[in-house]
């Protein structure tokens, strides 16, 4: 149980834990993951990211990614942890976006109008490479990373939370 000082009272003591600098950070960490979210969703719209199965993976990351948001601000140890696991999910979705970019984008190497002759006697390292970095193909390698950051920022605001289950009073 908190102890609450009769001089100063609640008030008080909720504003100083408003300024204390975990929470100034957490809410620091949260504001960038929504910036995040909201600024992938405008990519993905302008690019019209929706035409198949595969183009919805990041959709529905942002919408869990959301929920992650929402759950870390919930001060429930369940809440918490479901906001890890939801996050958890998000550092997949990233991780798999990542692959599949760079996959997509070494299977056009062949197709680039400047290694079109030499694709095949490129050294795979280099081609992989070329592919990651988007020196060929078409696909964005970093834009996925985007949500990979969310989350981790997530992952971030919920380090040294405390969590305030509601007390049971016994009589």
């Amino acid at each position: 149980m908190t102890h609450v000082d009769p001089a100063t009272g609640p008030a008080t003591e909720a504003r100083t834990r408003r300024r204390e600098p975990a929470t100034i950070l957490r809410a620091g960490a949260l504001a960038l993951a929504g910036i995040g979210v909201a600024a992938t969703a405008f990519e993905l719209a302008s690019e019209r990211h929706w035409n198949d199965l595969d183009q919805l993976i990041p959709w529905a990351a942002l919408v869990v990614l959301l929920g992650a948001i929402g759950a870390v601000l919930v001060p429930r140890a369940a809440a918490l942890t479901l906001s890890r696991v939801l996050a958890a999910i998000v550092l997949a979705a990233s991780l798999y976006g990542i692959v599949d970019h760079t996959v997509a984008n070494h299977d056009a190497g062949a197709l680039d109008g400047r290694y079109s002759e030499t694709w095949d006697d490129l050294p795979a390292a280099q081609q992989w490479w070329y592919a990651a970095t988007k020196t060929v193909g078409p696909a964005p390698t970093l834009a996925p990373g985007v949500l990979g950051q969310g989350a981790l920022l997530v992952l971030l605001a919920g380090v040294g939370r405390r969590n305030r289950a509601p007390s049971r009073h016994r009589s």
